[in-house]
């Protein structure tokens, strides 16, 4: 039997009667994150002041990680991208738990990437580890069976202290969750900046699949439809801020801090998978919404103020692990695992069988109204009267002002190509092996390693490949790539631009795998909405975003913001970390990244430029950030991938250039499959193998095919340059220099083993 709270005193218990009745009393409202105008305006809103159970719902649904109340008004912008992917209508999206598009043959795909930052940086296994379990949750709620994950990490400089105390757990969090729960992680980031010290970036994102017919939304519809809460038990983790109201309104001989980051159980969430999707199979769910962040406040007020009335609830009902939670800490707690949905009365028992068939504890805890009001008791007593969508829609909006810095022009002035460069061919050698032994684009082995990449048998492409590839249909081998970049040192540059290579890149390495690109996904990482600098670099990424969304024709399904990410006065670099997903008709049809066989020919498509601002080899070689970003050309963007996507079959591998330019695409294509290569460079050398000009893609043809791909890219209007071919133990530039694949391959795998043991 559930432990439940015993009643208290009826003098120590703040409903909606007492705060009627008393509405001097002092509130910590500050405390809990409000604004005096805020707090003002939700007593304008109940026409009293609020109950410490209502304040304390208010407070985190009216939270910057709830509300969006500094952002939505750059956000909305993306809703006017037509709602729709190359191939077909967009089946949800922004506002729903999570984006579904269409894929064909009856198959939609939900995807989504989200932001568990600040939670990794206090404790960061459980930050990391819950982070996977809220998003994997995301895409549960939708009706799809989640089958893969990625985690984008951004972490301060690999040899610092900090960086020590982090990455591991964080690794293992994300590697120790996942795995339990048998989902592949088949791709994602790990890149290395200052900025990122004391304020590590935790993205994960889910992929999940479902027939068109399976799809549900969150909402709680029909009258009399019963609310039922399963899952985990409701504990004191993640509670947060609301303990400062616990501890000053109620008996303080309770436990005085309850810990703020959730605590996983990855067993429990696998059981919690099961159980949802047979619940869905059997037709018993009306409307369902994953509890995370703001937990039981979050899932009632979104569920009533999706449906078509109210919703009350009986907190008393509640399954708890600790039976001292007060009501305001049970409807803040953001204890994992825990789902709710709505059922028709005549489906309840069918419901409940299938929960303790998975033994997932479920309790009936309420029921929708007609009212329009969400109602919670406590013992029969009333502590929470409100509008739903006061709580849950209808937060503040901010119209935070911003300006471009007085910094960004002497940014942009102080280009990277005045630098000193490398000019006799030994120099050349030692950058080259200095580049692919740095943080960024060394070997991450020691990461991924960590993760089962292969389990469930349809993973195809994952790390170190450019995208993440997973087989959807076994018998049509129909798939799915997925791929999450931004360099943010081009969005600190010009965050405008930044956005824009962001997507530019997470869409080309879905295409040089040979899949169609569809959708976007966002995690907008940044600093403090406060500072006008930081909110010009959001606004200006969000445009970005959203112009270059247009030209491509890909919409954005959904994702999630990030603010406050910086230590003290430094900002994070500006990180809009872009997923882009797409769709390959028969996964046995892909494109590796990496040489197949000696003797092919090695080709650059797209177009070089002595583009060294905010490079790799800036920032490895001179630890310097000035200049402006690569040009944007998203229309040489698109034409390439409709080039990659032509030569499936053709092209024997094909590699996106990007950090580290052309000279980081030949290693590791070479390095990975034990292929070295011969190649010859026109005009300045360094340029050609450093430069980190977008819009570009390397492949190899076998010489019969050259003459194909050579028309090909006439169509397609991609510039074409031979470089040389395959073949050897070495990887050699003519006239310049040669690296035997073994010392190469010593200096890219033995960085981060080195550092972290």
């Amino acid at each position: 039997m559930a432990d439940t709270a015993s009643a208290p005193a009826r003098s120590t218990l703040d409903t909606v009667a007492v705060a009627a009745g008393d509405p001097e009393r002092e509130q910590p409202w500050a405390e809990l994150g409000l604004k005096a105008d805020e707090y003002d305006r939700i007593k304008e809103i109940l026409g009293r002041r609020p109950t410490s159970s209502e304040l304390a719902m208010y407070s985190v649904m009216w939270s910057e990680h709830c509300s969006y109340k500094s952002s939505k008004v750059h956000l909305k912008q993306f809703g006017a991208i037509p709602q729709e992917t190359p191939i077909g209508p967009m089946l949800a999206g922004i506002g729903e738990n999570a984006g579904v598009i269409d894929i064909g043959q009856g198959y939609a795909v939900s995807f989504k990437v989200e932001s568990h930052n600040h939670p990794s940086y206090v404790e960061p296994y459980q930050g990391a580890a819950t982070g996977v379990g809220g998003i994997v949750r995301d895409i549960i709620a939708m009706g799809a069976r989640p089958v893969a994950v990625m985690d984008p990490l951004r972490f301060g400089p690999l040899d610092a202290d900090d960086t020590h105390r982090v990455l591991p757990g964080i690794v293992a969090g994300v590697g120790g969750y996942g795995n339990c729960l048998g989902l592949p992680n088949i791709g994602g980031e790990a890149v290395f900046d200052e900025t990122y010290l004391g304020n590590p970036l935790v993205n994960a994102l889910c992929v999940g699949v479902l027939r068109h017919e399976d799809l549900h939304l969150a909402k709680a519809s029909g009258t009399g439809n019963r609310v039922i809460l399963y899952g985990a038990r409701t504990g004191g983790d993640g509670i947060g801020g609301v303990s400062v109201l616990a501890s000053e309104t109620f008996d303080a001989d309770g436990p005085a801090k309850r810990p703020s980051v959730q605590v996983g159980d990855p067993f429990m969430e696998k059981l919690l998978i099961e159980c949802t999707l047979e619940l869905f199979r059997a037709g018993v769910v009306n409307g369902i919404q994953d509890l995370g962040g703001a937990g039981l406040s979050c899932a009632t007020s979104e569920l009533a103020s999706a449906g078509d009335g109210g919703m009350r609830c009986e907190l008393d009902r509640v399954p708890l692990r600790d039976s001292t939670l007060s009501p305001e800490e049970i409807l803040m707690s953001e204890s994992q695992e825990r789902m709710m949905a709505v059922v028709e009365p005549g489906d309840v028992a069918a419901f409940l069988a299938i929960c303790a068939k998975w033994d997932v504890e479920a309790v009936d805890i309420g029921e929708v109204t007609d009212t329009g009001r969400l109602e919670i008791t406590w013992h029969g007593e009333t502590v929470v009267d409100v509008p739903p969508r006061s709580v849950a829609h209808d937060g503040p909006t901010y119209q935070r002002p911003f300006a471009r810095p007085d910094w960004q022009d002497g940014l942009q002035a102080d280009g990277a190509e005045a630098l000193a460069r490398p000019g006799t061919g030994e120099e050349l050698r030692a950058t080259l092996l200095q580049m692919v032994a740095s943080p960024n684009l060394c070997d991450k082995s020691w990461i991924t390693d960590q993760y089962d990449r292969y389990v469930q048998g349809n993973t195809v492409l994952a790390q170190p490949a450019d995208s993440g590839m997973v087989r959807v249909d076994e018998e049509t081998h129909l798939g799915v790539s997925v791929a999450t970049d931004c360099n943010g040192r081009f969005a600190k540059l010009d965050p405008y631009a930044g956005a824009q290579l962001a997507l530019a890149e997470a869409y080309r390495n879905v295409a040089t795998g040979g899949a169609l690109p569809l959708a976007v996904s966002d995690c907008l990482n940044f600093g403090s909405p406060e500072d006008t600098d930081v909110m010009w670099q959001f606004a200006e990424a969000c445009r970005g975003l959203k112009d270059a969304c247009l030209e491509l024709g890909i919409p954005v399904t959904g994702g999630n913001v990030s603010l406050y990410n910086q230590t003290g006065e430094t900002a994070i670099l500006p990180t809009p970390v872009v997923a882009v997903l797409g769709v390959i008709d028969d996964v046995r049809r892909r494109t590796p990244s990496s040489f197949q066989a000696a003797g092919e020919r090695v080709v650059l498509l797209g177009t070089s430029r002595e583009e060294l601002s905010g490079s790799e080899w800036a920032h490895v070689v001179h630890g310097h950030l000035g200049g402006r970003p690569p040009q944007v050309d998203l229309a040489a963007e698109r034409s390439l991938a409709r080039l990659l996507k032509d030569l499936v079959g053709i092209a024997t591998s094909a590699h996106d250039l990007s950090d580290g330019g052309l000279a980081q695409a030949l290693a590791e294509a070479a390095m990975v499959s034990g292929i070295g290569a011969r190649v010859a460079l026109d005009g300045d050398a360094f340029v050609g193998l450093f430069a980190e000009s977008a819009a570009r893609a390397l492949v190899t043809v076998a010489t019969d095919d050259l003459a194909e791909l050579r028309a090909l890219c006439a169509r397609h209007d991609v510039p074409l340059t031979e470089l040389g071919t395959t073949g050897g133990d070495a990887l050699v530039v003519e006239g310049q220099f040669d690296v035997p694949l073994a010392e190469l391959r010593a200096a890219w795998t033995a960085t981060l083993p080195a550092a972290l043991g």
